[in-house]
């Protein structure tokens, strides 16, 4: 039946081509007559068809029953005269593993009277519980050119520790003392222009510029391998200095771990306060005292995510500081939010976030930075708004790696130093003669750049560069006092030999802007750039057996009389010879 439909579909289809055919012709031609004779009407048939059968019958030769085949293997020896010899096991050729030693000694002396000194110590007392002290020292004499003051510096501190390590957790205590002595050398470059001839000489001559401080600082820290806490830091600072300014400091940070819903949420709780007291204010007749008592209390939950690529960690901080002394309390919320994305593996890496705090400010803290601070400070915490980021990390090869980011930064309060301003006819202070800084604090927001290049070119040659690019904008028309717009900075580090290595260290900071003003003159103040500057450090040693090893330091290559703070030159050319000595009890 199939097949007679098909058949008449072939026809009609003929007859539809004729008829197309034949419809071509122009209507203006004329069809001539042709006498068609029928033979014999067309009578199609069909053949029968026949089903194949599932199971054909086959009558081949190949497929009649297959013969029995049995066979036997004759098995004859073969004589062998050949014989494998044993194997030799291949020598590799070793490095001897470098000897650790527990201890060690350094004592250095160079130009301008320095001396430079260490000695550390550990010992184990058990399996799993040891002591540790470090002595250090580092003090020079002073001699900087055109410095009519005394420019002597010292600085030694002490430092003693216990802990323990075992399986559940690993704890350590620390108590340390630190003494450093300053002075206030850097007289403004027209000091005594008003005075009376004569008489300057005799002012100067009657300034005693030397101030010291003392810290005592006792602390101690955790880990935990099982439960809910994760760590553990807390920390007691007591700070003084000789003009009877005190300063008590405690820091208390556990961070614990809750698992939610197959979530583990990190949460750290923060307990930062100090507290103090100035004997003087920076007034001329400085009698008020000054104090201060900042208590901040936080918690910063958090939580991470890994997605195939994707790391994500999302959290926040809350904050409250608490002014005692002048009742201004305030609440904080700050943003906890970071991302990264490996876009080619290892290779290349997106990483972007939004994050924030509030910082405790110390007098402690701000002498570590500045030695030369007036004991006249105002105290206030700093908070970083939001700081919003990104960048791309990763290698460029095995052996280099990369690191560009960009960040835009809202602070308030963030804290400056600034020159002190002065008076030559009366100054009843040995820092008020235009030789001292003060803290003032801006609202800042910062557009930076920064970039980073590491390269270990062998197992002998490690070099690294980093560039740090800041663009400021400050209210009240003011400027972002004593803050580079660049810096630069790069290392290199050589194994010359096995005995002999060096290293070259570069940077360069860029120009920074201060004002000071010398009352007496009656004139506005006078904003004064500092000039930027490029340092050159360098050290060769020579190691000449396991336990001693000598050394020489340059610093200051090109002897330059920069200054690193307003009317504060540097040391030009130091030179540093010494020697390190390791060793076990």
């Amino acid at each position: 039946m199939k097949l007679n439909c098909r058949n008449k579909i072939i026809v009609l289809l003929v007859l539809f081509v004729c008829q197309l055919s034949f419809s071509q012709v122009k209507k203006n031609e004329s069809i001539g007559t042709e006498t068609v004779n029928v033979v014999k009407p067309y009578s199609p048939t069909i053949s029968d068809a026949f089903k194949v059968k599932e199971t054909p019958s086959l009558d081949d030769a190949g497929n009649q029953p297959k013969e029995t085949i049995k066979y036997s293997i004759l098995s004859v020896p073969v004589a062998s005269t050949f014989t494998p010899s044993k194997g030799n096991a291949q020598g590799v050729d070793k490095s001897k593993k470098e000897r650790l030693f527990n201890n060690y000694a350094t004592l250095g002396v160079g130009n301008y009277g320095t001396l430079n000194a260490e000695l550390f110590v550990t010992q184990d007392l058990g399996n799993n519980d040891y002591l540790a002290g470090m002595l250090r020292h580092h003090s020079s004499q002073g001699g900087i050119k055109d410095v009519n003051l005394n420019d002597e510096f010292y600085d030694t501190g002490l430092n003693i520790g216990y802990g323990q390590n075992n399986r559940d957790m690993s704890w350590g205590v620390d108590l340390g003392y630190q003494n450093q002595v300053y002075n206030w050398y850097g007289l403004p470059a027209d000091f005594g222009m008003t005075l009376a001839p004569g008489t300057q000489e005799d002012l100067i001559r009657g300034i005693n510029p030397n101030h010291s401080y003392n810290t005592i600082s006792v602390g101690g820290n955790a880990e935990f391998n099982e439960g809910i806490f994760s760590k553990i830091s807390t920390r007691f600072t007591h700070f003084s200095d000789s003009f009877s300014s005190s300063e008590n400091r405690f820091y208390l940070k556990p961070t614990f771990k809750v698992d939610i819903m197959d979530q583990a949420i990190n949460t750290n709780i923060i307990v930062d306060h100090v507290s103090g007291s100035f004997e003087h204010n920076y007034a001329w007749d400085n009698t008020e005292p000054l104090k201060y008592s900042l208590t901040n209390f936080g918690i910063e939950p958090s939580f991470v995510v890994h997605e195939n690529e994707w790391t994500l960690e999302l959290g926040a901080g809350l904050f409250y500081a608490l002014d005692s002394e002048n009742s201004g309390n305030k609440f904080y919320i700050y943003p906890k939010v970071n991302a990264s994305y490996k876009l080619v593996g290892d290779l290349m890496i997106f990483y972007t976030g939004v994050n924030g705090g509030l910082n405790q400010n110390s007098y402690a803290d701000f002498v570590t930075e500045n030695p030369f601070l007036s004991p006249t400070l105002n105290m206030r915490p700093s908070s970083t708004q939001y700081n919003v980021f990104a960048g791309l990390k990763g290698k460029l090869a095995n052996n280099v790696g990369y690191n560009l980011t960009g960040s835009y930064l809202n602070e308030k309060n963030k804290a400056l130093f600034k020159s002190n301003d002065y008076t030559e006819d009366f100054s009843n202070q040995n820092y008020a003669f235009g030789n001292s800084f003060g803290v003032v604090y801006e609202d800042i927001r910062t557009f930076r750049f920064y970039g980073e290049l590491k390269a270990d070119f062998s197992q002998n040659v490690t070099f690294g560069i980093n560039g740090t690019f800041n663009s400021y904008n400050t209210d009240n028309a003011v400027e972002a006092w004593n803050l580079p717009t660049m810096k630069l900075s790069s290392t290199l580090d050589v194994n010359i030999t096995k005995q002999w290595y060096a290293g070259l260290n570069v940077f360069y900071v860029g120009e920074r802007k201060d004002m000071q003003t010398n009352l007496d003159f009656g004139t506005d103040p006078v904003i004064t750039t500092l000039k930027s500057y490029f340092d050159a450090n360098a050290h060769l040693g020579y190691k000449y057996n396991e336990r001693l090893t000598f050394f020489l330091k340059l610093n200051n290559i090109g002897n330059q009389a920069y200054q690193r703070w307003l009317n504060y030159p540097v040391q030009g050319l130091q030179v540093l010879v010494g020697g390190n000595y390791k060793f076990d009890f």
